[in-house]
């Protein structure tokens, strides 16, 4: 596989993906380059048992969880939370429904994890998606509400 036609259709995708988790367009641009880079490095480890895309997403949530461990031991402490924003009780409870949806939707069986992470993390359009697979635009909304109704679901068999 000729990486820079890989690049071409997928850095578009790692970039939206990555601007969502960080929402610096800066920070967004270097990290995917570090995805690619990373992707480059490591492409014998990918077996194809999600799509690539899937793959390339994954590689970028890791770099940027690398950039936050970085920054964080870099940073010097900062003031206390204001009174309404959110404190760190409440960001580890967000980040583990985050991590039990993420959880959930990697062990959900091709197409609906495919098409539920490209919708969700990398902000691929319903549209988008079809095209991506050839099918029809109804298949990845229908494929997307039921991969999205089975995550609700054990979610809430494990709040039981």
């Amino acid at each position: 596989m000729e990486f820079e036609a890989v690049y071409r259709q997928y850095g578009g995708l790692v970039y939206a993906f990555l601007l969502r988790l960080c929402r610096d367009p800066a920070l967004a641009e270097e990290l995917a380059q570090e995805t690619m880079f990373r992707a480059i490095l490591n492409i014998g480890a990918f077996r194809g048992d999600s799509g690539l895309a899937t793959w390339l997403c994954r590689i970028a949530r890791n770099c940027y969880t690398d950039h936050l461990r970085r920054s964080r031991r870099a940073a010097p402490p900062g003031p206390e939370p204001a009174h309404g924003v959110p404190g760190p009780e409440e960001a580890l409870a967000d980040r583990d429904t985050a991590g039990r949806i993420l959880r959930l939707a990697q062990a959900l069986p091709e197409p609906y994890r495919e098409v539920f992470l490209l919708h969700v993390l990398g902000d691929v359009p319903l549209q988008a998606i079809s095209h991506r697979f050839g099918k029809s635009d109804s298949w990845a909304r229908v494929t997307y509400y039921r991969a999205k109704a089975r995550i609700i679901a054990q979610l809430e068999e494990e709040s039981i």
